[in-house]
């Protein structure tokens, strides 16, 4: 039986990125032991480990000693069947979900807030997204869904990078990062990074001592309301229309007034928040709060044991914001916190 909530992460990026090379090269790194693999149909995913075992018609065992099952769809029904495996003895200490190339991850992570026996059981531990370094800046430009997968992001891992020029990727990397400005861009060497470079990107990491905030919410500077200016750039493309705010609070924050404000968000431009992280110093809570949602949708916010060793106590939130103007969430959210003060 396995310890508290198992954590899971969602391998995203367009067709074509790369994910199923980094797939293979993670399924052969020992931090992978002991995990599930969802993914749409086995027929599409060129795995290199041979399939040892057909244990049902969804799942197989890998030569790495992970279990891997086709989602066809439904990913809540593939997560009860891992549900159940841990039940009976599975040693299942971690799941990675990979998409189809074309998805919008977003409603796969709303899918697992929105339903509370996956909240007990499973928590998400980061959002990877490959992006191509030869073709990602024309897939951006093309593709919306591309976008998104690189708005939401917790980690952007840079594949085929010797195939494109230092100025392109240089010119890429820019771009994403006016895109997301708190997901760390890490290089893939031969389709390859290192395990620990994209796992461990959430607060929940059971391996921690201590909570890692700050690499699960960014390492953005604060802006003390201002949101993050983009590079110039034709006011026609679709990631002009994304913008990322980051605000910070040094006094604690009414618990009331902020759900009372996301709430409203939520319900009025759910599909504008494309997603929501926070770290929550509230009144009368001595611990902080984690705060996490997309287009809309919340987990259930969760007290961390304690204050990350050597980090003030203070409310970090960060916005990734579509056809929003950073400055309606700002004052919106500063009317409803002085509402929640008195």
């Amino acid at each position: 039986m396995t310890e508290g909530p198992v954590p899971l992460t969602v391998l995203t990026g367009f067709l074509g990125a790369g994910k199923t090379t980094l797939l293979n090269a993670l399924l052969g790194d020992p931090a992978l032991a002991d995990t599930a693999v969802l993914i749409n149909e086995f027929g599409e995913v060129g795995l290199d480990h041979l399939l040892v075992e057909r244990l049902d018609g969804e799942a197989v065992l890998l030569n790495a000693g992970c279990l891997c099952c086709t989602v066809r769809g439904d990913l809540l029904r593939a997560l009860d069947g891992l549900w159940d495996r841990i039940l009976a003895g599975r040693s299942i200490r971690r799941v990675v979900v990979e998409t189809t190339g074309l998805a919008d991850p977003a409603p796969i992570l709303a899918t697992l807030m929105a339903d509370p026996r996956m909240g007990r059981r499973f928590v998400l531990d980061g959002v990877v997204t490959v992006v191509d370094a030869q073709a990602g800046a024309a897939t951006l430009e093309a593709q919306e869904e591309a976008l998104r997968q690189a708005a939401v992001a917790d980690r952007i891992v840079l594949s085929k990078t010797d195939l494109a020029t230092p100025e392109a990727i240089a010119a890429l990397t820019a771009r994403l990062a006016s895109i997301n400005p708190v997901a760390p861009i890490i290089p893939a060497v031969a389709g390859a990074v290192a395990a620990e470079a994209i796992l461990g990107c959430g607060p929940f990491d059971p391996a921690a001592k201590a909570p890692d905030v700050a690499r699960w919410i960014g390492a953005a500077a604060p802006d003390h309301g201002h949101h993050h200016h983009h590079h110039a750039h034709d006011p026609n493309r679709h990631d002009a229309r994304i913008r990322a705010l980051c605000l910070d609070y040094d006094t604690p924050l009414s618990w009331e007034g902020l759900a009372g404000f996301l709430e409203m968000l939520g319900k009025t431009r759910g599909a504008a928040l494309l997603r929501i992280k926070g770290i929550l110093d509230l009144e009368g809570e001595a611990q902080p709060v984690v705060l996490h949602g997309v287009q809309g949708q919340f987990h259930p916010p969760r007290r961390l044991a304690a204050w990350p060793e050597g980090e003030p106590r203070r409310s970090r939130l960060v916005f990734i914001l579509r056809d929003l103007d950073p400055r309606v969430v700002r004052e919106g959210l500063g009317a409803f916190l002085a509402a929640g003060a008195r």
